[in-house]
């Protein structure tokens, strides 16, 4: 086995940190725009996602990339790779 890294080719994605309150774990708000079918205005849709944060790094507020990973526990399938 080498000593590099192994890459993942989850979906990364860039949200906002809107709670940091638990152990290891920080919840992340992640907005996408969407086109209305029928009326053709574009919206804004938001989801939360549980990210594994190892050390408590991020704070409430930050930007933040997540990356998909293996299941950590039942709601948590992604991991923090940067905070900005």
């Amino acid at each position: 086995m080498s000593t590099e890294q192994k890459t993942s080719n989850g979906r990364v994605l860039r949200g906002t940190v809107v709670a940091s309150k638990m152990t290891d774990t920080c919840t992340v708000a992640v907005e996408r725009y969407v086109k209305h079918p029928k009326y053709k205005k574009f919206m804004r849709r938001t989801k939360k996602y549980l990210v594994h944060d190892a050390g408590n790094t991020a704070q409430v507020g930050d930007k933040v990339e997540i990356i998909e990973t293996r299941p950590i526990s039942k709601r948590k399938c992604f991991k923090l790779v940067t905070a900005k």
